[in-house]
């Protein structure tokens, strides 16, 4: 059995474990509060846009655009992919799994080009021997419109020059605060499909003129619409990390009081035993007086 100063010292050290853990409970879960107001003040925003594009898509005559698809390339598709990882570890599995989704993604692919978001994203694909082609140090943990805005600025002009010919984000969707989903999304070029939406057939319907053309319009809507993904993508897996945080510091807290638990019944039992030698070592010396 240890003795008690080794059991004291053990409780201590676990002790301000504990304290640590907790503080980073806390402090994940008012981060977690913060991107979720992000998140729900940047989608009026996203949404009205994405109604845009839809009406247009929906209205307008069919015109071809680079931005609803390319012809095929002659060769093997050169394939995009933005992985969102964070920048600090101790949440649990949250950066295993996205970068576990990440590579299977990438060996799909023969000709592939990586661009990270986070550093634990790219400290193991560095590590690992993959080419990064991108890499966006320091924007994980602060998700703004501006970063996102300069991502979709770069991902546009590998599309728009030929460099790519499909871009995937890889991210962790959250739903809700105990669980979230490693997640691809494609951005481009964008999935007519997503955007066709049946009429309910309620209220009024207005034809919407666009000047001076759809396609125009059409032009300026996508870049911003692009910027929205990413900046939800971002927002969204910043609260996923957080949430992740969150469940992983609160069972390490549950699991420091626990060990606290027994060490404390340890340290009870190894003095109640000291106790009785000494009584014991009494009694003998009073029995040989």
């Amino acid at each position: 059995m240890q003795s008690r100063r080794e059991i004291i010292s053990r409780i201590k050290s676990v002790k301000k474990t504990r304290q640590i853990t907790s503080a980073m409970h806390l402090i994940a879960a008012a981060q977690y509060k913060k991107a979720q107001v992000k998140l729900s003040t940047a989608l009026p925003y996203f949404r009205k846009i994405q109604d845009t594009i839809r009406d247009i898509l929906a209205h307008s005559e069919k015109f071809s655009h680079p931005y609803l698809g390319k012809q095929e390339p002659s060769g093997e598709k050169r394939v995009g992919y933005i992985v969102m990882s964070g920048d600090k570890g101790l949440c649990g599995s949250y950066n295993h799994n996205v970068i576990k989704l990440a590579e299977e993604c990438i060996a799909r692919s023969q000709n592939s080009y990586l661009m990270v978001i986070g550093n634990v994203g790219r400290n193991y694909f560095a590590k690992k021997g993959y080419n990064i082609d991108v890499e966006f140090l320091y924007t994980a943990q602060n998700p703004t419109v501006y970063t996102a805005r300069d991502i979709a600025d770069i991902v546009l002009k590998l599309y728009n020059r030929d460099f790519l010919d499909e871009i995937y984000v890889v991210y962790t969707r959250l739903i809700s605060a105990l669980s979230q989903k490693p997640t691809v999304m494609k951005i481009l070029p964008l999935d007519v499909e997503s955007f066709e939406k049946k009429d309910s057939g309620e209220g009024f319907h207005y034809q919407f003129l666009y000047h001076p053309s759809p396609v125009d319009v059409f032009n300026e809507m996508v870049p911003e619409y692009i910027k929205g993904l990413i900046y939800g993508a971002m927002v969204e897996s910043y609260a996923s990390e957080q949430g992740a945080r969150m469940t992983a510091m609160d069972s390490a807290t549950k699991n420091a009081d626990e060990m606290i638990r027994k060490l404390t019944l340890m340290y009870n039992r190894a003095r109640q035993s000291q106790i009785t030698q000494e009584i014991q070592e009494i009694v003998v010396a009073a029995n040989s007086l």
